[in-house]
């Protein structure tokens, strides 16, 4: 199976961005390079208007200093989450996604292995949105809740 064939895409998000499932997540891939999505190795794995998944190994890169799981990046990736849940319900060619609030509890600690971060809407308004992210492990423990508000504002 290919990157792509392991990357779900719903229909209306195709269509609403005039791409097949192979540009569409090509073209994800491409605005992820040279950013802290690539640096971290974040993995798209669904990406649905009201539902985006994506997966984070944890190891050097992710790890505090005690060897186990940076808080920050939990949190990275429930905000890269919440940006693109947000960016898949608002038209890109007027408006961007920008973080204004994020909060974090860290529930559980990890060492190695991989965490999942799933977006859901909890408001989804013309000029801000809130998403909740549950990070949970390979056996669906939760690691770290958030909340993230989003701004929506015009593009420059």
């Amino acid at each position: 199976m290919s990157a792509v064939d392991e990357v779900q895409v719903s229909e209306d998000i195709l269509e609403a961005f005039g791409a097949d499932k192979a540009s569409f997540v090509a073209q994800m891939k491409a605005r992820a390079e040279n950013t802290l999505i690539h640096q971290l190795d974040i993995k798209y794995v669904e990406f649905h208007r009201d539902r985006v998944v994506l997966t984070m190994p944890v190891g050097p890169k992710t790890w505090q200093p005690a060897g186990i799981l940076h808080g920050g990046a939990s949190v990275a990736l429930a905000e890269t989450a919440a940006s693109l849940a947000t960016a898949l319900n608002i038209d890109l060619t007027k408006f961007s996604p920008v973080g204004m609030e994020i909060n974090a509890n860290h529930l559980r600690s990890k060492r190695d292995g991989v965490v999942t971060a799933t977006a859901t809407p909890l408001h989804k308004g013309r000029t801000t949105m809130v998403w909740d992210i549950k990070v949970t492990d390979e056996a669906g423990k939760l690691i770290c809740v958030s909340r993230c508000t989003m701004a929506v504002i015009p593009n420059q």
